[in-house]
């Protein structure tokens, strides 16, 4: 039985993004001569801060890391969570931080009021850490969007951002930015520089986004060596690296 309910809740989350990504009320279109490219991170591990964030200032770049406040310094099996510290460092050195939500709940599950209730909660988690000013870009935990949570997540963010697998070109929905999955196998998560040819070859936004950059990474991260490639390819392929907030600001969104 529980496998059976997990298999429908993924289900629903499926055709919710799907659903929104289709009936899209103000889709904007990506105006943009250059290739962009913004790399994200989830939940952010502290290897995401140690390594991620070092990868990027490299090649002379900057990311957005989606905080959730509630998953600040936990230690799990497999990697340790961002703590208050770290949230200010990756501010303070020019990086985008964002909204994860504070629970990381799927946010169908907090309901209105809750919802703005956790949204609270993280502002002020952020502001206490050293964050500001206020986080205006939201990534979905687990990429589950909801319609019914629109209204409250378009009144706070400039965009939220789910997977999709795809390259934001045209008719993109501000509130459902679609973006590439840098994971496990290593081996695809280094092909995943086709990605970059393809936006090289007709430019749009193309917005990756992982978790931990560690040695040996969890099934949703990736290995700094991965991470590196990948910076260095977009870079050396003449693609214009940004955070998500200074790529809105670029296309005038």
């Amino acid at each position: 039985m529980p496998d059976l309910l997990q298999t429908v809740d993924g289900l629903v989350d499926r055709v919710a993004n799907r659903l929104i990504w289709r009936f899209a009320a103000k889709p904007r279109d990506v105006v943009t001569d250059v290739p962009l490219v913004s790399f994200t991170f989830d939940d952010v591990p502290d290897t995401a801060l140690h390594n991620g964030a070092a990868i990027l200032e490299r090649h002379g770049a900057r990311g957005t890391f989606y905080i959730a406040g509630g998953l600040a310094d936990r230690v799990e099996a497999d990697r340790t969570l961002i703590s208050a510290e770290g949230c200010a460092d990756l501010a303070d050195r020019g990086h985008e931080v964002g909204c994860h939500t504070f629970s990381h709940s799927k946010i169908r599950r907090l309901g209105a009021a809750g919802l703005a209730r956790d949204l609270d909660r993280n502002t002020d988690y952020l502001k206490r850490s050293g964050v500001g000013p206020a986080a205006t870009n939201f990534a979905f935990p687990y990429n589950a969007a909801w319609p019914l949570s629109r209204r409250e997540l378009g009144r706070r963010y400039r965009t939220c951002r789910a997977a999709g697998e795809s390259i934001n070109r045209t008719a993109v929905d501000p509130l459902m930015l679609k973006a590439v999955e840098i994971r496990q196998p290593e081996a695809d998560a280094r092909a995943l520089s086709g990605w970059i040819d393809d936006v090289v070859a007709r430019p749009g936004w193309l917005v990756f986004f992982t978790h931990d950059i560690a040695a040996r990474p969890t099934p949703y991260g990736c290995t700094p060596e991965t991470l590196e490639h990948l910076v260095e390819y977009a870079v050396a392929k003449g693609c214009v690296v940004l955070p998500v907030e200074r790529v809105l600001d670029r296309l005038g969104w």
